[in-house]
């Protein structure tokens, strides 16, 4: 266990501008050594799970800011969910082909300056916005390692992947307010446990007035987006970066968000 969770605290990808050698290998179904899936894979006993379930949702809880142990929560806990996702993406024409092609959304994947070159209000440069104005990076997503599945295990990562894209359609900043309403709309959306407690526990750490306005509107408001709108795992944003975000959330009938939040948390 304590080579587990070794295994689980080993740095992330490196920062923005720097690329490691896992970042370019899709996961797929070759075996890479005795019993493992895809390059990362750790095989592990229900027991072993549900040992690593119970030690990263503690460490999860004290410091909501270990993405590292959020990522281990959600591998060992999101099973059913991720099979449940898996199989909306296979009925969806546009899901099966994420599921065919598998891509990833990295630095090594993206054309940084066909980005900046796109429309003003295109979905692609308000995303390329979004991450220079919060100063993060795609390459900070934790590969996939306890997932004993190669296909759940690259919905897993798309699910990171996106997880950016999605703070860009639903107009939310990286502070905690931000992210417990990001989590909210993806507890609704995906059904993965690692969310639900994220949704649920996370507000314990606001202040009165940010949490008066996360029960008041913005739950109410992520929990509606998150029912009305479809699967958005099921949509392939590299193919759609010239859209209009605008265009993008009346398909799938995400309105603005009811307060502007940055100031809040």
């Amino acid at each position: 266990m304590a080579t587990l969770l070794r295994a689980a605290l080993r740095p992330l990808r490196p920062p923005l501008g720097r690329r490691g050698p896992a970042a370019d290998v899709p996961l797929r179904g070759a075996r890479h050594g005795a019993g493992l899936l895809y390059p990362e894979h750790i095989p592990t006993s229900p027991l072993q799970k549900m040992l690593l379930a119970a030690g990263s949702a503690g460490m999860a809880l004290y410091n909501p800011y270990r993405h590292d142990m959020v990522a281990v929560l959600g591998e060992t806990t999101g099973l059913l969910a991720l099979k449940v996702l898996r199989d909306q993406m296979k009925r969806d024409p546009e899901g099966a082909q994420i599921l065919q092609e598998r891509p990833r959304i990295l630095l090594s994947t993206l054309d940084l300056d066909k980005l900046r070159s796109l429309p003003e209000g295109s979905l692609g440069q308000e995303y390329l916005r979004f991450l220079d104005v919060n100063r993060v990076s795609p390459d900070t997503r934790a590969p996939t390692r306890f997932v004993d599945d190669e296909e759940l295990a690259y919905v897993i990562q798309r699910y990171r992947e996106v997880h950016d894209v999605l703070h860009t359609l639903l107009g939310m900043p990286t502070n905690m307010l931000g992210e417990i309403v990001v989590k909210w709309f993806e507890a609704v959306q995906t059904g993965l446990p690692m969310c639900l407690l994220g949704a649920l526990f996370g507000p314990i750490r606001l202040r009165a007035q940010s949490l008066q306005v996360l029960v008041s509107e913005l739950i109410p408001w992520a929990v509606q987006s998150g029912r009305r709108a479809p699967c958005t795992l099921n949509l392939y944003y590299e193919q759609r970066w010239e859209q209009p975000l605008r265009a993008l959330r009346e398909e799938l009938g995400i309105t603005e968000p009811p307060v502007l939040i940055r100031a809040l948390a």
